[in-house]
């Protein structure tokens, strides 16, 4: 498909395409910032268009419904007729796929998997272009032809069997899209050369720890030889006093500024907002207390973010075999890991591990959402408000760590009590008032939690079903017999889920 663009020569050299009617001015400042793609869709028409995408991520996908009440933000949904991209962006990613019999579908198509994929960065920009509403209707066979592109055989055919394979004009469109085959996007937008570090903005850097004092100073010495080093860094730890060794903290063994605070209260979401409120630097890196870092770490993320003029990252976190490994290790992996690295692009999660937020960011949230504390999905609530802020957040794949993963000590020792039952039990904090009795929740009610606050009524349907087709083709065949006896009780188990999630959304957002 070929498209009549038009060239633009940004102030600062960049060479944009465009097609349509685009505010000049507002695109020479956009291409100053971290976008490769612009359009104006959502006030076209274009808002949540393809719902079928919720049958291949119903949730934790953040981008599968576009946000509310934003000027700019993330999307995919690209209109066809009023865009504009970086030429070098359009060169590596290619023209749009002939395949498709409408081109909204092909330019879908091509967002979708230029973001997924291969590392572009889709904006809508309200104002870009003229908000001028379009009829929209995707073929069938072009919804059926999107699936057999993008995703495996076997998403399509879930997809198949939740729109009704009995409907002639549904395995029509599916007989049809058969003859294209899944390709894997190797054509990625190679990453911006990064600048030097301009001015001298300062850094907190945030250490949860519990249990783990060896580790953590390993990883204050880590810090101690960075490149670019922390102006302070907020260790809270939460080790009880009959098991702490205070000799080992010592601040003139740093040449910044280290405060250690003993937590008093429960909950790594807890201890990062207790750091947070004694954090002064211009952004603010967190990491997990089982992690080793080289001495570009903070430089990276900081040039990063300056680069693409950007105010939030997640860095790339690589799993240690074993606790024993070292910085030299993470240089092996690395370098197996060398072609598939070097993408920048938007992120698809977000690691308290591993991740640089500027403080005004943080601000904005205030601090991490304490619901979370005693289960799981802290980090991806954290990376899905500031998304929803507005605000992208990227992958820095020049600032890695290797984590370490040790079997003992961390925040998981107070979560590890969720399974117990009876008396031996320990209250979870998302238990409120009502604690957990004969029936464990499964899954984690703070996962429930998060389909509530971040998803629709839809997803949450399609999580469920999902959920339980899984629960029965994640495992072998003969073990269906039993798994369908047991069935009743895993019912019982995910209503009483919904039920602690229900209760935390009632609380809403807690900080303190």
């Amino acid at each position: 498909m070929s498209i009549n663009f038009k060239t633009f020569k940004a102030s600062n050299g960049s060479v944009i395409l465009y097609i349509g009617t685009p505010d000049l001015n507002l695109l020479d400042t956009l291409a100053k910032g971290e976008g490769d793609i612009w359009h104006s869709s959502l006030d076209q028409g274009y808002k949540n268009i393809f719902p079928e995408i919720v049958y291949q991520t119903a949730t934790f996908f953040w981008y599968g419904n576009d946000f509310d009440d934003l000027d700019y933000c993330v999307s995919w949904r690209l209109n066809p007729n009023q865009f504009a991209i970086r030429k070098d962006v359009w060169d590596t990613l290619g023209d749009f796929d002939a395949d498709y019999s409408n081109i909204i579908t092909a330019a879908l198509d091509f967002a979708f998997n230029g973001m997924r994929y291969q590392g572009a960065v889709p904006l809508h920009i309200k104002g870009l272009f003229p908000a001028k509403t379009e009829a929209i209707n995707l073929p069938k066979t072009d919804i059926y032809t999107f699936y057999f592109k993008s995703f495996k055989r076997s998403q399509v055919l879930y997809m198949l069997l939740r729109k009704g394979f009995w409907k002639p004009s549904e395995l029509k469109a599916y007989t049809y899209a058969k003859q294209f085959k899944f390709k894997l996007k190797t054509s990625v937008v190679a990453p911006r050369a990064l600048q030097g570090v301009e001015g001298q903005p300062t850094v907190s850097y945030i250490i949860p720890t519990m249990l783990r004092q060896d580790f953590t100073l390993n990883l204050l010495n880590d810090l101690e030889q960075q490149t670019y080093k922390p102006t302070e860094v907020v260790v809270v730890d939460a080790t009880p006093e009959d098991k702490r060794d205070l000799s080992l903290y010592k601040h003139e063994n740093y040449s910044f500024k280290v405060i250690f605070k003993w937590q008093t209260t429960k909950g790594s979401c807890r201890a990062r907002n207790e750091a947070i409120a004694l954090c002064t630097g211009d952004y603010i890196v967190f990491g997990d207390d089982d992690i080793r870092i080289p001495p570009t770490f903070i430089e990276h993320h900081i040039r990063l973010l300056q680069t693409y003029n950007a105010e939030a990252c997640n860095g790339l976190d690589i799993r240690a075999d074993h606790q024993q490994q070292t910085l030299e290790d993470l240089d092996v992996k690395l370098k197996a890991f060398e072609y598939e690295r070097w993408k920048v692009g938007v992120a698809q999660s977000f690691s308290n591990a591993n991740s640089c937020v500027s403080k005004r960011v943080v601000n904005l949230l205030v601090g991490n959402d304490i619901n979370y504390d005693g289960g799981y999905g802290e980090d991806s609530d954290f990376g899905m408000s500031i998304t929803k802020l507005g605000v992208t957040v990227l992958h820095n794949p020049f600032s890695a760590n290797l984590h370490l993963k040790p079997p003992i000590g961390g925040y998981r020792f107070w979560g590890s009590q969720a399974k117990v039952k009876g008396k031996d039990r320990k209250q979870q904090p998302w238990e409120l008032d009502t604690p957990v009795k004969y029936i464990v929740p499964k899954p984690s009610p703070t996962i429930m939690y998060q389909l509530h606050k971040h998803f629709t009524a839809r997803q949450r349907k399609e999580y469920k079903i999902k959920y339980f087709v899984f629960y029965f083709t994640k495992a072998k065949i003969l073990v269906w017999p039993i798994r369908l006896i047991k069935l009743p009780m895993r019912l019982l188990q995910f209503n009483k889920s919904v039920f602690y999630a229900k209760k935390l959304m009632v609380l809403g957002k807690r900080t303190k």
